[in-house]
């Protein structure tokens, strides 16, 4: 925000802070219970689940920024007219500042369900009041003063994995480098053999945390049971399954979207997508995912990331029974369809070594993190795909040289043709036409300092410096959950739908999107012949919203 002219930053701060007229907070009251708070009061507090969106009617409250080791900053002082809430808001999710009444204060409280309602009713008060919150989510992320303090070297394996797991979760955090810095150091030195200490809101500490512990510390994922039957259960938040949601919940369904580690999938970690309708200066993956994220918590989808699914029952699906998932922490929740949106993650290529350098040199992504530590470097990357290309044009831009290595003769089979454009007006990309990676130099205690390919021509082999590999190669299926429930898939392990799908269902042609199993559907990259394109699986996700209602029609029938 620094470096914003004054002019936007005033218009920013504008949308961010906005001023509700006397006849926006009419509008708000039939959704609101007035709440009175004497001076000093908390309203909301760091890393406990936010009651919902203040309205400030009389008094001023003050919001800071507060993290797990003690240190407070001022954010806003918010007086009458102005509304204290961002994105956490719209599912009750912890709140991530605190809020202090500085004098008696009475405010409208709008729960999040009533939140919700309030946007959609709404639409122009409800378009300013997510804008806001979006801008103050993004305002908590570039500040580095909220959220948990993640303690250790930065170029580390385990903070670099949970730093990426945050930033992809659009979670704030900063980091306190145990190198530079002589306390960090001496808490670190406590805890024994630990590579990386969390600190949480709370004041808790963790030493070397998984993803799911870190998400259960921060109340990114909860513990309730979930006993209500749903009519639709999406696994997968790629674009397929927010899609899916989106359109899903816009027409009234009640909607769950389950994802093993954040929002967006593969295709938020693209660092631009250029040839999405409607972008025409692009937009980066993690941007469009995270938009479409706020817009399925608008609707009322429940969300739970991260949250692992083990397995699916369809014992009772050819009766128009209901199916189930049963997650790997033992719940159990029920739904009247299924959608498979689980993608496919990067397959790893068969070269020595390779798990001994994953985090400390190997790479399956390219985000900002890992581009810092390629600057002024040469570095390699494998893969001829989408994805790949626009990795390489990113890395580009910090490192010294890029090498593409692709195993055919060419790009064109495989990467859109604007990339392949701007790779070869990037000077310092080189392409490797029939070439393959088979060695991997360095010891896991410092990391990767090299690498040799081989080409597969003439068999000449290469060395490279190179102490960071991007590996964006063919594509392994998200399926193993679906292992005997009868959800057919092909020789690849990609899920068959339509005819392909053993013939369709008996009644019936079986439609382009359905599985082998009634009431369990397939979109996005997971699905046998997609197109491996953000544009198509946003398409699949709406087209099955249709299909959806068609199946669930006869049992709204039999209820009437």
């Amino acid at each position: 925000m620094a470096a914003d002219t004054p002019i936007q930053v005033e218009t920013r701060r504008h949308q961010m802070f906005p001023v509700l007229s006397a006849a926006d907070i009419a509008r708000i009251r039939r959704f609101g219970e007035l709440r009175r708070y004497a001076r000093g009061d908390c309203l909301f507090r760091a890393g406990e689940p936010g009651p919902g969106m203040f309205v400030v009617l009389e008094g001023v409250v003050a919001i800071s920024q507060r993290d797990g080791l003690g240190h407070v900053v001022p954010i806003e002082r918010q007086g009458p007219g102005q509304f204290l809430a961002e994105v956490a808001q719209l599912s009750g999710r912890p709140a991530l500042v605190d809020g202090h009444a500085e004098e008696d204060v009475q405010t409208l409280l709008v729960p999040p369900e009533r939140l919700r309602a309030l946007i959609i009713a709404e639409a122009d008060l409800g378009e300013r009041l997510v804008r806001a919150m979006i801008l103050r989510r993004v305002a908590l992320i570039e500040s580095g003063a909220s959220g948990p303090v993640l303690i250790g070297p930065p170029q580390s394996a385990a903070v670099m994995r949970l730093q990426n797991f945050l930033r992809r979760n659009g979670h704030p955090h900063h980091v306190v480098d145990a190198t530079q810095d002589s306390d960090a150091a001496a808490l670190l030195e406590q805890y024994g053999e630990a590579e990386l200490l969390v600190v949480c809101p709370d004041g808790s500490v963790m030493a070397n945390p998984t993803d799911n512990a870190l998400a259960r510390c921060l109340g990114m994922v909860d513990t309730l049971e979930h006993a209500d039957l749903f009519d639709v259960l999406v696994v997968g938040a790629g674009p397929a399954g927010l899609a899916t949601a989106v359109y899903a919940a816009s027409e009234g369904l009640r909607v769950i979207v389950l994802d093993c580690r954040s929002f967006g999938g593969q295709a938020g970690a693209s660092a631009r997508i250029e040839n999405y309708l409607g972008f025409p200066t692009g937009i980066s993956g993690g941007a469009l995912a995270g938009r479409a994220y706020v817009q399925a918590q608008k609707f009322g989808v429940e969300m739970l990331i991260p949250a692992e699914v083990a397995s699916l029952d369809c014992s009772a699906a050819d009766h128009g029974g209901e199916l189930a998932v049963r997650l790997t922490d033992g719940r159990r929740l029920r739904s009247r369809t299924v959608v498979i949106a689980s993608g496919a993650h990067y397959r790893r290529p068969e070269v020595p070594r390779l798990a001994e350098f994953e985090g400390r040199g190997i790479w399956y992504w390219a985000s900002a993190i890992e581009a810092k530590l390629c600057a002024q470097q040469e570095v390699a990357l494998v893969g001829g795909g989408n994805s790949a290309g626009q990795a390489a044009v990113f890395l580009s831009q910090q490192a010294a040289k890029v090498n593409v290595l692709v195993r055919g003769p060419s790009l064109a089979a495989t990467m859109s043709r604007y990339l392949i454009d701007r790779i070869e007006a990037t000077s310092n990309i080189a392409l490797h036409p029939h070439t393959e990676l088979v060695h991997l130099n360095g010891e896991p205690a410092t990391g990767l300092n090299g690498a040799t390919w081989r080409n597969r021509l003439n068999g000449t082999l290469e060395d490279c410096p190179a102490r960071n590999i991007f590996l964006f190669i063919g594509a392994v299926p998200e399926t193993a959950w679906l292992e005997g429930c009868g959800v057919a898939v092909d020789k690849h392990g990609f899920v068959l739908t339509g005819e392909a799908a053993r013939g369709g269902f008996p009644a019936r042609p079986a439609a382009a999107l359905e599985t082998s199993v009634a009431g369990v559907f397939a979109v996005g990259d997971v699905r046998s012949g997609s197109v491996k394109r953000v544009g198509g699986a946003i398409g699949e996700g709406a087209a099955v919203v249709a299909l959806i209602h068609r199946h669930l029609a006869p049992t709204a029938a039999a209820a009437a």
